[in-house]
């Protein structure tokens, strides 16, 4: 067991307790808190700053043991945009310092999470000498290659680009984010260490597919579950066009569960062409469910359904696969990774409609797949594993004494 370490986690754009499924909450927010309470579990102290957003939180919450959250001003008090809330960074970093000064907390490193969180991140660790580890979770210049939603702006493209270059430790999630890393920002090499997101294996299980049906009231016939945001880099309008080329017999629904305030927009268009494309009786959106209910509906499902464009990791892949329910996916994140035709889900060749309906049908058509089977895919991923594998990369990172790193820019 090493000595605990004092670290400081910064999540600014999105609370690790906030609402799953929202406009800025998903699975970054899952990570940070999984990872949080497994360190905590291990005897390390984790303190993770964040934005405060609702008036209602205290400046400082104990979600778990030797793990705090900690509210910091910056601008008002309420939910905001990733770009709006960039131009409180200043505010913020004034007031983290305020915060840290009074708290008198000494840090042994700082570990980032996303590029808003990063450019803060570098400022604190050359201002305490620690070093500096970050996770980008997505990357901007991989996001903008897909012609949907909003372009990732220049101004966190050159941010991504500086905290690849500077920080000590990038931790990604995949094979695949390395070679982006490396191949859009130079990233060097020999900094980037692949550790895997993890699972929550004792909420995530298998249940009575009937017993979790009459739970959330849903009849029989075919079901197929979405779970995410709704984004249009979520491809959930592919899927809407999938449901009617399925050729499965039977009664088919899709539901779809994620979405707030802020994406009312795009869930009236994804209704539209629900009554488009003659799919509206068969598709019902459910809206945001909490964390603890999710495993009711992945074991009421015969089949997830991930129809991104681009996912970093996608939690939700192995969240099913741990509730023995299979995965339909296009070649995204873990996906290539973890899926094994016919064993435990269809891995489509992309994300087109022809594809996603291929591939439902495939997994809705053939013999029911065995939940424990299923379920072993994900067994490796479980947060325990994690945690200690991120320790491993913190202690191999403190070895090095930090040099004077020069100050990033915001």
């Amino acid at each position: 067991m090493a000595p605990g370490l004092n670290i400081a986690l910064l999540s600014i754009h999105s609370c690790p307790l906030g609402q799953l499924g929202t406009r800025d909450t998903g699975g970054m927010n899952v990570y940070v808190r999984e990872l949080s309470r497994e360190l905590g579990k291990m005897g390390h102290h984790v303190d993770i700053y964040t934005r405060a957003h609702d008036a209602r939180d205290s400046e400082v919450d104990f979600p778990s043991p030797n793990v705090r959250v900690i509210h910091i001003q910056a601008g008002p008090v309420e939910d905001m945009g990733k770009m709006a809330q960039f131009s409180h960074l200043p505010n913020f970093i004034l007031n983290m310092e305020a915060f840290s000064q009074r708290d008198g907390a000494k840090y042994d490193l700082v570990h980032s999470h996303y590029w808003l969180s990063g450019s803060v991140g570098m400022r604190f660790a050359s201002q305490w000498k620690v070093p500096h580890a970050v996770m980008f979770h997505t990357l901007g210049a991989v996001k903008n290659r897909f012609p949907v939603g909003d372009a990732e702006s220049a101004l966190r493209l050159e941010a991504e680009r500086e905290l690849a270059d500077k920080s000590r430790l990038i931790i990604s999630a995949t094979e695949t984010e390395k070679s982006e890393l490396i191949r859009l920002y130079q990233a060097p090499e020999e900094r980037i260490k692949i550790v895997p997101c993890g699972v929550n294996s004792n909420l995530f299980r298998p249940l009575d597919r009937i017993e979790a049906r009459t739970a959330l009231g849903l009849g029989e016939g075919k079901i197929i579950l979405f779970v995410g945001r709704i984004e249009a880099l979520k491809g959930i309008d592919n899927l809407v066009r999938a449901m009617g080329l399925l050729k499965v017999p039977g009664d088919v629904r899709l539901l779809v569960i994620g979405g707030d305030g802020h994406s009312r927009t795009e869930i009236e268009r994804l209704k539209d062409l629900t009554i488009e494309t003659g799919s509206s009786r068969s598709i019902e959106f459910i809206g945001t469910v909490e964390q603890t209910k999710l495993p009711l509906y992945y074991s009421a499902a015969d089949v997830s359904v991930v129809a991104s464009y681009y996912e970093s990791f996608c939690l939700v892949i192995l969240e099913s696969l741990a509730c023995g329910t299979p995965v339909v996916s296009s070649p995204v994140g873990v996906a290539p990774e973890v899926i094994r035709q016919g064993e435990n889900g269809f891995l489509t060749a992309d994300n087109t409609p022809e594809s996603l309906a291929a591939g439902l049908d495939a997994v809705l058509g053939a013999r029911e797949l065995n939940k424990n089977t299923v379920r072993q895919t994900a067994e490796r991923f479980d947060w325990e594993s994690i945690a200690r594998q991120v320790e491993s990369q913190y202690l191999e990172l403190l070895k090095t004494p930090v040099a004077d790193p020069e100050e990033p820019r915001l």
